[in-house]
């Protein structure tokens, strides 16, 4: 993810939404509520179809971004 072409940027920008996510479904652990953004905006649109193909790409963006680390 060394780059600065549309995959990399988009996967960037992916890797970022799903960390700060998470961070949000923690917070909201300790607070006793559900923050989990994606699922919010997204859970009831067909089914929470379209949630999980977003967890999809940000898990996808994670692996990506993984093998670039380990690339010379």
């Amino acid at each position: 993810m060394a780059g600065n072409g549309t995959v990399d940027v988009v996967s960037k920008w992916l890797v970022v939404i799903g960390g700060l996510n998470w961070g949000l479904v923690g917070l909201g652990g300790f607070l006793g509520s559900d923050l989990n953004v994606i699922k919010l905006i997204l859970g009831g649109v067909a089914g929470g179809v379209l949630a999980n193909l977003v967890y999809l790409l940000v898990g996808l963006s994670a692996a990506y971004a993984l093998m670039g680390m380990f690339k010379k």
